[in-house]
């Protein structure tokens, strides 16, 4: 039972107290007030459309200063770098990405109040109706910005638990759901980029993305970079931001959404280096790198992840490369 809980139990003993002394007050003052949500449905829907309006704008822009008034967090660590790389793209991904868009057929997943400041939107895009995004908001610095963003199939995002009123369970992110607790995902699926899964990887459930990161480890260790004339080599990294989410599902399980973090380094060995150097491509040398022995690419991402008694499994991840030195 929550401190709320408790809470509401002692005020109704004592109203049930009083009424018995004295006879006189109505039934009705023995009811416990109905739950609130961090916030109400129309408030939600309100700082959704902000969001959006504001964040059109900004595309079309490429203005980073606007965009953080609606975005914090992760995603706005990787839409900053975005705008960054925008020019490196062709002409016709820069005309469809500064094309305006709506979030459709909206799910407003609201928590109960006192769990923290944060829900979530699950949502159709205007130019996306293959797969749904789910969105969190949270307080940054007091205003409600947008700070995680993934797409996945339907079937990949769990429906929540809801009670009575419609509310979400937040769960604390620290809590073990089986042997991992939502807070160790992201160091559970680095090491599959470092280790190839040795270690902590060994308590993520086989997936695609889980998959496709021990394959990179994989070719990283045996093939290295530049036709082999460099190694290759990745580490985990802290990221922009390192709140993450969880939600009680329908099915007794939790779904988290989890930031990802982790650095590329690409090291010219040595028996190379008097006579070659590593050349940044368009995209390396638009972040900052520079011809050398060493580049070292940095990556910000996010993660879906559903856990339960049973199983750990990451089931969609994306990534964005933010810098390059």
């Amino acid at each position: 039972m929550s401190p709320h809980s408790l809470r509401t139990a002692a005020v109704g003993a004592a109203a049930a107290l009083a009424l018995t002394a004295c006879g006189s007050e109505s039934a009705d003052t023995d009811k416990a007030p109905a739950p609130q949500g961090v916030v109400s449905k129309a408030t939600a829907k309100k700082i959704a459309d902000r969001y959006e309006k504001v964040n059109n704008k900004a595309n079309a822009a490429q203005d980073e200063k606007l965009l953080a008034t609606v975005e914090g967090g992760q995603v706005y660590a990787m839409d900053k770098a975005v705008y960054t790389l925008f020019d490196t793209w062709p002409k016709k991904d820069q005309k469809d990405y500064a094309k305006p868009f709506s979030y459709t057929d909206r799910t407003y997943v609201i928590p109960k109040k006192g769990a923290g400041d944060w829900f979530a939107v699950q949502a159709k895009s205007s130019v996306n109706d293959e797969e749904r995004v789910l969105l969190v908001f949270d307080k940054v610095d007091g205003t409600y910005k947008m700070v995680l963003s993934l797409w996945a199939a339907a079937a990949d995002i769990p429906k929540p638990a809801l009670d009575k009123d419609g509310l979400a369970e937040a769960v604390d992110p620290g809590t073990k759901i089986g042997g991992l607790a939502p807070t160790d995902i992201r160091a559970a699926y680095a090491d599959y980029l470092e280790t190839g899964g040795k270690k902590k990887g060994k308590s993520l459930t086989s997936t695609q993305p889980v998959e496709n990161a021990k394959k990179t480890y994989q070719r990283s260790s045996t093939k290295g970079a530049a036709e082999g004339k460099a190694t290759e080599k990745f580490f985990a990294k802290a990221p922009a931001d390192p709140s993450v989410y969880a939600l009680r599902t329908a099915d007794g399980g939790v779904l988290a959404l989890v930031p990802l973090a982790h650095k590329q380094e690409s090291l010219l060995k040595e028996s190379y280096r008097s006579i070659a150097s590593l050349v940044p491509n368009d995209e390396q040398a638009a972040l900052g790198a520079t011809s050398g022995p060493l580049i070292t690419d940095t990556f910000e991402g996010q993660g879906l992840a559903e856990l339960t008694p049973k199983a750990a499994r990451l089931t969609n991840v994306d990534f964005q490369h933010v810098d390059a030195r």
